[in-house]
Order: C-alpha cells, then structure tokens, then sequence
C-alpha cells in the first residue's frame, strides 16, 4: 500500500481494483497454518475412550479416541498413516476447544 494514497490493490476475476485497508482489517490475527501432526480439540468435552499408545502405528482412519461432547461420542480418527508421538489426555479428563489430544509422525 502506498503510503501517499492510502490505497491497496485487489485482484479479481475481471482486473485489478483500489481499496481502502480499514485499520480493523489491517490489525486482524493472521491466518496461522495449522500443524497436521497435532491433533487438537475441535470442542470442550471430556475424553470417554483412549485407543492408541506413544509408539503406537496407526492407519488412516483409524480411531484414535473418543471425545464426548454434548451428550454425544466424536471419534477422533488419524488423518494420515503414522505413529503417535504423544497422548496429551486420559480417560475421563475434561478437554478444552484447541487443547492438544495426540500428536502423530508420519510414517
């Protein structure tokens, strides 16, 4: 952005346009990739089942542990194949939203 203007530079389907960065949007938290390899709490629940160990393989899919949330059971599944480096929780513990529950290696 052009310190003289006060204007940035948008690129769209049809061209580029001119617009006004509002200091609300400019002061924002940025956008932080997230680590595929942790596996954090999407809600607060407390955990009902643990399935796997450090050290453990698992597959794609496989059912890691199960969060009860809401009077319901979430199984929490390993997005890719590989090992668990840690488990964070226990049976029974209460989680909070974004707590780390496992974290994998790939194979």
């Amino acid at each position: 952005m052009s310190e003289n203007s006060g204007y940035d530079q948008v690129a769209l389907e049809n061209g580029v346009f001119p617009t006004r960065i509002p200091p609300k949007y400019a002061a924002r938290k940025r956008y932080e990739m997230k680590d595929p390899h942790v596996i954090r709490a999407l809600i607060p629940g407390i955990i009902a089942e643990v399935h796997v160990k450090p050290g453990a393989p698992v597959r794609q899919g496989e059912t890691l542990l199960i969060l009860e949330a809401m009077k319901m059971l979430n199984r929490i599944m390993a997005p890719f194949n590989g090992v668990v480096k840690s488990v964070g929780v226990e049976p029974g513990g209460k989680v909070v939203k974004g707590q780390v529950l496992i974290e994998l290696h790939r194979e």
